[in-house]
């Protein structure tokens, strides 16, 4: 771990904010590149005085932006039956493409479109693949970049937060920044549970 540390730091320090801003741009694509092995190295070159705070994670939610922007665009075009048919495919694993997997995420992005979007960002599992839907049902594109935008953007600021104080600790920064994902999920499905308790109730009051 001590050595992957190492080639990460290196690589970040080789490559600066444009590096970030592609791996980025890779992590929100088909090929889920974890974003811990991306932000929390380079906050960490930060917390030395070798790299910028905001840069970084201005640069990391800009590259998300493009990643999902190609999904988004993948799914607007191709439709929803040709995506489904690439995931049924026995080779879809090796881009990480799984039908339950898609399911999940448009089920997700159905129930709420744009806090979906948004929320979408922050929970593991659907990060990288709440876009596909998005595309599926045409959303407004500025809307998708915008909520995008916002939802990697406070991911990003997270992990950066975590690299800058325990950059040094890779197994911390994963094991926390998992749990922090878990909250978000949480918090959405709680969310999710109240609205329609509230809009039932709604329903019997009129």
């Amino acid at each position: 771990m001590e050595l992957l540390i190492t080639k990460l730091l290196v690589l970040t320090s080789d490559l600066g904010y444009l590096g970030i801003f592609f791996l980025m741009a890779v992590e929100s694509s088909f090929i889920p590149l974890p974003s811990e092995l991306v932000v929390p190295p380079a906050a960490y070159l930060a917390s030395k005085g070798e790299m910028n705070g905001f840069l970084i994670v201005l640069f990391a939610g800009l590259g998300s932006v493009l990643g999902a922007s190609f999904n988004y665009v993948l799914a607007r075009v191709l439709g929803r039956p040709f995506v489904y048919l690439i995931a049924e495919k026995k080779w879809a694993k090796f881009i990480f493409l799984k039908k339950s997997h898609l399911e999940k995420a448009e089920k997700y992005f159905l129930e709420k479109g744009n806090i979906a979007t948004f929320l979408g960002r922050l929970v593991p599992g659907v990060r990288h693949l709440i876009s596909i839907p998005a595309g599926f049902v045409k959303m407004n594109y500025l809307s998708f970049v915008v909520y995008t935008f916002l939802g990697s953007t406070i991911w990003s600021a997270i992990l950066a937060a975590l690299g800058y104080f325990f950059g040094e600790n890779q197994d911390f920064i994963f094991r926390y920044a998992k749990i922090i994902g878990f909250v978000f999920l949480f918090v959405f499905v709680v969310l999710m549970v109240s609205i329609f308790f509230i809009r039932k109730k709604r329903k019997v009051i009129n």
